[in-house]
């Protein structure tokens, strides 16, 4: 974020409306109750709170408007936005990005917290079309292998989803279920990977290399290297090896 605002101190950063979050937030002053009884000294704004409280952003610079309910920004890319729970300790609200291509939506996740399924199931009715891609965190983390597979299933079998490129918080585990259920549908997504649309998505050729849907031996040995030395070392074991748990 501080690149971003560094590079393009105007740019306009859609994000959720909360009663306290970090893109800043406000309360009507009654939210609060009152109690005249005390001194004027001993009470908040010795009494008399303005009729909006107003709360600071870790980016006082920047251009932040607040999403409270499903937006589109500009023409066919909209903002999905549901409270989340899964996971975490605090409600949190979440937004999605779905992008209208001809093939259908592009579904752009962040971290998955409302559950990625809810957060398919609300695309689809806002925008009554269906689900070509689902890219992002898909949060299956804490999901055992059994509450994986059957996401996996009800994603491609129910929501027919057409492609998906799982990443971020989506786990070992579900990169390796995911990859099973959707088979060839099943996208590549590491750090820098470029995808290319179309009625088949794929990974674009770089240095040389083929194009393709999956991921290779050698993708998955740098995946795991990159987790043992990462940010994730509290979920690894000794020796580096990840901690699962069914």
């Amino acid at each position: 974020m501080n690149h971003i605002l560094r590079v393009n101190p105007d740019v306009t950063i859609y994000g959720p409306q909360e009663n306290f979050g970090v893109f800043g937030a406000e309360l009507p002053g009654t939210f609060y109750k009152r109690n005249k009884a005390l001194p004027a000294e001993m009470r908040y704004f010795d009494g008399n709170p303005p009729e909006t409280l107003r709360f600071g952003s870790a980016w006082p610079d920047g251009k932040f408007t607040w999403i409270a309910e499903n937006t589109e920004v500009t023409p066919g890319f909209h903002l999905i936005i549901l409270p989340g729970l899964w996971g975490v300790d605090l409600e949190v609200k979440e937004i999605s990005l779905a992008i209208e291509t001809p093939e259908g939506i592009v579904l752009v996740v962040g971290c998955g917290h409302p559950k990625i399924e809810a957060i398919v199931d609300a695309a689809t009715a806002a925008l009554n079309k269906p689900i070509h891609l689902v890219v992002g965190g898909l949060h299956l983390l804490p999901a055992t292998n059994q509450e994986i597979e059957r996401i996996a299933t009800a994603l491609r079998d129910t929501w027919k989803v057409r492609f998906i490129a799982p990443d971020h918080c989506t786990g070992e585990r579900g990169f390796a279920i995911l990859k099973d259920v959707f088979a060839e549908r099943y996208i590549y997504a590491g750090l820098g990977t470029t995808l290319q649309l179309g009625p088949t998505v794929t990974i674009k050729a770089e240095l040389g290399q083929p194009e393709t849907p999956s991921i290779d031996p050698d993708d998955i040995r740098s995946y795991r290297q990159s987790l043992a030395q990462g940010p994730y070392r509290a979920l690894l074991g000794r020796g580096g090896r990840v901690l699962t748990r069914q």
